[in-house]
């Protein structure tokens, strides 16, 4: 239903505000930025969709210049957690990145993501671009709609610095296959996404 909603807005259909036409010059790469509650478990999604170039886990919507875990993860910077996506436009779209993200969050949850709590943790989409603004407004609307609420917890913020994390964060889940799991598991993350989403994720 999820996958279905999302691509009827995203391509467009009757009745439905078009968004703005992929330019004829599209470029070789763009980036996403998304903040999805720890960045370890992000990064796998985006990784595994062809087209995704890379991805670095770091921090962004705050004030505090080159922050670090520390600072960061006690609360008061106004950072979040959040994963950068380097992608090819022309092999995979925002659309994709966009679904892909909704189905690894829980975007009911205003105090942070699964066994993580605190602001730093929240979920929000940090658009470069008023055609990324306006996709993930209506892809927003959509998953409300889909949920069956009026609101959801996940903000919508124009995209601000963003500082890269420690290299011992990048790639967590394949530097450390056996903690990043053990931490999953505990942290209920796949419970709770198969209760809303109605389906097992690939990871």
């Amino acid at each position: 239903m999820l996958a279905i909603v999302l691509g009827m807005i995203l391509a467009g259909f009757p009745g439905a505000a078009p968004l703005r036409a992929e330019p004829t010059n599209t470029p070789a790469t763009a980036i996403a930025t998304f903040a999805g509650g720890c960045f370890w478990c992000m990064e796998p999604p985006f990784d595994a969709l062809p087209g995704v170039l890379a991805t670095t886990s770091g921090y962004t919507g705050g004030t505090v210049v080159n922050p670090t875990y520390k600072q960061v993860s006690g609360g008061g910077t106004g950072h979040l957690e959040a994963v950068q996506v380097t992608y090819d436009p022309r092999q995979v779209s925002y659309g994709d990145l966009l679904a892909a993200y909704w189905r690894n969050v829980d975007p009911l949850d205003g105090g942070g993501q699964f066994c993580d709590r605190g602001d730093q943790y929240r979920t929000a989409i940090f658009y470069h671009s008023p055609a990324q603004e306006d996709a993930a407004q209506q892809s927003q609307q959509a998953i409300a709609q889909t949920l069956g609420v009026d609101t959801l917890a996940t903000r919508l913020v124009a995209a601000t610095p963003f500082y890269e994390a420690e290299d011992y964060h990048q790639d967590y889940y394949q530097k450390q296959p056996l903690l990043y799991h053990f931490y999953r598991y505990r942290c209920g993350r796949d419970r709770r996404l198969e209760q809303l989403w109605g389906q097992a994720l690939d990871h």
